[in-house]
């Protein structure tokens, strides 16, 4: 099999050595591997890398994909890769289809085989493609947050810790997953007082017992969840279902409710995210308010 790898970023070459692994893996296997000139330079791995591990190097994306059986993306296609597809050919990414009905009507209309990563079940109900994403995004959830909590950024102008003297900032993670796990290690880490919202009780006593009482957990239920947000500085939304839309936990009404100035940070978005008020935004224009709170939705 022929499988292609397209750029998904494109920044300067680095002289860091990373022999991509999975390249060498495929070529073992028999596999001709395509990739798109400096499609891992976001990663630090330069096209040497690349040639060195056995992957042969094309100029345009137009190229891999027409080529590729297989074509390994990090994130769902975009529009002017729409005419690309064809039946036949195999799409392995996170696709995150729920939100998406013109992607959707697309992948069907044209025969190709999508494979999710964000569905892809180990036996024991786990997501291990989807785990190290969600990990590293709880813990950037809080980053973020902290950073745009920042006066000249657009926030309350508080820290998460506080300083002696001034009370911590208070963070409400919804969710008590992946993502919601790690974020809750961030903010208490920095210091902050963490208030944990699931509706799942036994999830709420492992962390109970994982954090011994350094957060507060509470059943998600329209009440808790509208009390911790009209005292939260950052709000997080970790919430997932796997395959389908979130669940809009946070009314607009909530929102409004808020202190001015704080924070939220929606990762579900790529689901259609959990607020009410939220939508996707971009490294270009990261940030919008609504009711004065500011927020985040990568």
């Amino acid at each position: 099999m022929t499988i292609g790898v397209p750029k998904e970023v494109k920044d300067h070459e680095t002289r860091v050595a990373l022999v991509p692994s999975g390249v060498m893996a495929l070529r073992e296997a028999g596999h001709e591997v395509l990739v798109e000139t400096h499609a891992g330079v976001g990663s630090s791995i330069p096209n040497g890398e690349y040639l060195r591990a056995g992957a042969t190097i094309l100029d345009k994306a137009a190229d891999v994909w027409n080529r590729a059986h297989l074509v390994a993306k990090v994130k769902e296609p975009l529009p002017q890769e729409y005419a690309y597809f064809r039946p036949g050919l195999i799409v392995f990414t996170f696709l995150h289809l729920a939100p998406a009905p013109v992607l959707t009507a697309k992948l069907l209309e044209t025969k190709v085989t999508g494979v999710a990563y964000e569905t892809i079940l180990e036996a024991d109900g786990t997501l291990p493609l989807l785990m190290p994403m969600s990990e590293v995004a709880g813990r950037m959830a809080v980053q973020v947050g902290a950073q745009y909590l920042e006066k000249p950024s657009g926030g309350r102008g508080i820290l998460l810790g506080g300083v002696p003297g001034v009370a911590p900032a208070n963070v409400a993670i919804l969710g008590g997953g992946i993502v919601g796990t790690n974020a809750a290690k961030m903010a208490v880490g920095l210091g902050a007082h963490v208030t944990l919202i699931d509706r799942n009780l036994n999830r709420l006593r492992e962390l109970d017992d994982i954090f011994s009482s350094q957060i507060v957990t509470l059943a998600s239920n329209a009440v808790t969840i509208t009390e911790t947000l009209q005292s939260a500085d950052l709000a997080i939304g970790a919430v997932l279902i796997p395959g389908a839309s979130a669940p809009k936990l946070v009314r607009r009404e909530t929102i409004s409710i808020m202190k001015p100035g704080a924070v939220v940070v929606d990762v579900a978005i790529d689901q259609g995210g959990c607020f009410e008020t939220s939508h996707a935004t971009t490294h270009t224009e990261p940030i919008y308010f609504v009711d004065g709170v500011l927020h985040y939705s990568p």
